[in-house]
């Protein structure tokens, strides 16, 4: 049986080439063409192809958009990102939210053959360089979150993301139901737990920690 693909893409250029060019391998099947995102999933939630490629930038529900829906509803569609470029940010985004490869636009075209190929028996594709920075960073960001978690009670944690949010401690206590006093006392334990001095050194630590 051939795999089954969904393309997903708001130029039609690349989605007639996208199409040509699976159209040449036997074991590969178009079954669907998306020009946005809205489209690429109810398609995949109605087709269930084995794999989607998948722009990352489009109207009506961008990729990662797309990526959080079939997140949500569990499909077992695998993806491949099909994008012309992707920042780091973006790119760690999408691995957290299951995308299996990436591939840019300007890789030669049996390189997105590859990569649908290896995602479809289990396995990842990222170019050589760009993934493998992005899953250090992404390691990297969940030990420093398991350490600050260990350090910081849940209380501390919340209370951590409102001072990044810039609340001050009276609009913290409002949020939380407690007086000024309990915030500050909060605010004091987390500066003496994480070793920082100030609320603008504790922004610091906790977005290069990824805990905002």
């Amino acid at each position: 049986m051939p795999i089954t693909i969904v393309v997903a893409d708001d130029h039609p250029l690349v989605l007639d080439g996208v199409e040509r060019l699976f159209g040449l391998e036997p074991d590969l099947q178009v079954v669907a063409r998306c020009r946005n995102g809205r489209q690429a999933v109810d398609e995949t939630r109605r087709l269930r192809p084995d794999v989607l490629v998948l722009d990352v930038a489009m109207p009506a529900g961008n990729g990662l958009d797309v990526l959080r829906e079939l997140r949500e509803e569990r499909l077992p569609t695998r993806v491949v990102l099909l994008t012309a470029a992707l920042e780091d940010e973006q790119l760690l985004e999408a691995i957290q939210l299951g995308a299996q490869g990436v591939v840019l636009k300007d890789m030669a075209p049996n390189l997105l053959i590859e990569a649908v190929r290896e995602v479809h028996a289990g396995g990842q594709w990222f170019e050589k360089g760009l993934g493998g920075r992005a899953l250090r960073r992404l390691l990297q960001r969940e030990q420093s979150q398991h350490e600050a978690g260990g350090a910081l009670t849940k209380r501390e944690i919340e209370i951590v993301r409102m001072v990044a949010r810039g609340l001050r401690n009276r609009a913290i206590a409002d949020q939380l139901f407690i007086s000024e006093g309990t915030v500050k006392v909060h605010v004091h334990n987390i500066y003496e737990k994480l070793g920082v001095d100030g609320r603008a050194a504790l922004i610091v630590y906790a977005r290069s920690r990824g805990l905002v």
